[in-house]
């Protein structure tokens, strides 16, 4: 009997020291968890809370005696995805693990400290732990803080996006110069990338000394299209006078400074940034930014900024530089135009009869070249040469230009030489090349019996296949000494039956198909 009750006792005993061994190299591990650098906290299968490291208490933002006994249903947890959404509460980590009885790995998500406003991002490893039945025991939760790694790529990703944006509103500069375009893109990505409510641009207009809206996004309505500043006054027109960034942390402090307070009601703004757009030396308006909330900016954010008011600026001066030139041109172009029609005029000076011919006939060569589909740099190009059909006959003697009598052959061999000296003057000319046409060819004819080349059919280029037909026109509907005016008619006919000889007959008919040769 004692024999007995030895050997029940021994198992006993056996049993007692296991437990105090397991017990003994728990805590051991325990230990060596407490002091991991990485939070560590055990739930029980109902998810309340019985042990943690200070690790998890310094990420959770929760002090170790109150996270003891918590559990997932509590509301005081703000858990995010990696995506930034809120995470439910079946996405709790120790949730997916009793779930699932699976283990939970390299689940990134971001812990809410403070009420939620500020974030830690961890990285989660989370196993079970069962008893010997099988039953679940408890669930252990590890996270890593890789808050600086996800702010390195957070950093890296923003960055991206500024270069994306930048590149996006460097084309749209290059490859429009319409400046409302490009700076509405500015804006666009502005409002975007600066996290602003409001954006626009102040162009600075030398000549008033003063500030313009130009282009805004992001108002309620269109209040600030109207509300130009003079230079020096107001924040933009400061930021402009003195070349530096103008910053206002809170609008309602400042009742009296802020001089577009009535046309701003109602936008709420409470925050304020002017940046001086500034190009080769040059003031070129000023960006100007609008926040309807208080925040704080970095010094990323700033130098973003400074790259946008940077392209800003080559976005004015690339279309200012465009207009100039434009206008440049235009003047030189009126300057040719003045020019050409200057010596058209001294041209019938000369001869009295032809009066007004060359401008009219100019002006009907014009309408008749627009319905062969002539493009409008080639009609400038007919019109020129139709006031300069006759020029060559600067080179004709008066003696033979302004004789009354019928021409002997040898004065008309002379005479029939002003199309070579139309050539020899205006071909020297490069802008008046391409207007020799009807110069040089508007005697051929369309059978080959023209001058001076006698060339022949399409040999004779259209504009002065064209020009031919409407000097033919303008001669016989006008009175001459020797005759007066013909006839619509009779000028129609005449055309008609000369069509195929002097004339290219495509061009009669169409000329004629026309309204403009009916009166």
């Amino acid at each position: 009997m004692a024999q007995t009750v030895k050997s029940v006792k021994k198992p006993a005993s056996d049993r007692k020291r296991t437990e105090s061994a397991l017990l003994s190299k728990e805590e051991d591990h325990w230990l060596l968890l407490k002091n991991l650098p990485a939070g560590f906290v055990v739930h029980t299968a109902d998810t309340r809370i019985i042990r943690c490291n200070s690790e998890a208490s310094h990420l959770l933002g929760i002090p170790p005696q109150q996270l003891q006994g918590m559990d997932a249903n509590d509301r005081g947890w703000h858990f995010v995805r990696e995506n930034g959404t809120p995470m439910p509460i079946a996405e709790y980590p120790v949730n997916k693990v009793i779930a699932s009885g699976q283990v939970v790995k390299n689940l990134i998500m971001g812990i809410g400290r403070k009420g939620g406003v500020e974030f830690k991002w961890v990285l989660v490893n989370a196993y079970p732990e069962f008893d010997g039945g099988e039953q679940l025991r408890q669930v252990v939760v590890m996270f890593t803080d890789i808050s600086d790694i996800k702010c390195a790529e957070e950093r890296i990703q923003r960055h991206l996006e500024h270069l994306t944006a930048l590149v996006e509103i460097d084309r749209a500069i290059n490859f429009s110069f319409d400046l409302n375009l490009s700076l509405t893109t500015l804006l666009t990505h502005a409002i975007v990338q600066l996290g602003v409510d409001a954006a626009d641009v102040l162009l600075f207009n030398p000549a008033s000394q003063s500030l313009e809206f130009v282009a805004g996004r992001g108002f309620h309505s269109k209040a600030i299209e109207s509300a130009n500043q003079s230079l020096g006054k107001g924040y933009a027109g400061r930021a402009a006078l003195e070349r530096s960034i103008v910053h206002i942390p809170d609008l309602t402090k400042e009742h009296d400074r802020f001089l577009r307070r009535a046309l701003l009601q109602g936008e709420n703004f409470v925050s304020y940034f002017g940046v001086p757009l500034l190009a080769k030396g040059q003031v070129m308006g000023v960006l100007e930014l609008f926040l309807r909330t208080r925040g704080s900016h970095d010094e990323e954010w700033h130098e973003f900024l400074k790259a946008l008011a940077s392209q800003a600026a080559i976005a004015i001066d690339n279309v200012t530089l465009f207009d100039n030139l434009q206008r440049s041109n235009n003047e030189l172009f009126q300057a040719y135009d003045a020019t050409i029609e200057g010596w058209s005029r001294a041209l019938e000076l000369r001869d009295n009869e032809t009066e007004g011919h060359t401008q009219r006939v100019a002006v009907l060569t014009v309408k008749l070249a627009r319905l062969f589909g002539l493009s409008d740099a080639e009609l400038v190009q007919v019109r020129w040469g139709a006031l300069l059909h006759d020029i060559g006959k600067m080179g004709i003697p008066d003696e033979i230009l302004l004789k009354k009598e019928t021409l002997t052959e040898a004065e008309w061999v002379i005479m029939r030489k002003h199309a070579v000296f139309a050539f020899e003057m205006l071909s020297p000319v490069r802008y008046l090349r391409t207007a020799l046409d009807i110069p040089y060819a508007h005697h051929e004819k369309w059978d080959g019996t023209g001058y001076p080349l006698g060339l022949k059919g399409d040999q004779i280029p259209i504009a002065a296949r064209i020009f031919a037909v409407a000097d033919v026109w303008d001669a016989l509907r006008s009175d001459r000494r020797y005759r007066t005016s013909w006839s619509v008619d009779k000028v129609r006919k005449h055309l008609r039956s000369l069509a195929g000889i002097h004339f290219d007959p495509r061009v009669v008919k169409v000329c004629l198909d026309s309204d403009i040769l009916k009166g």
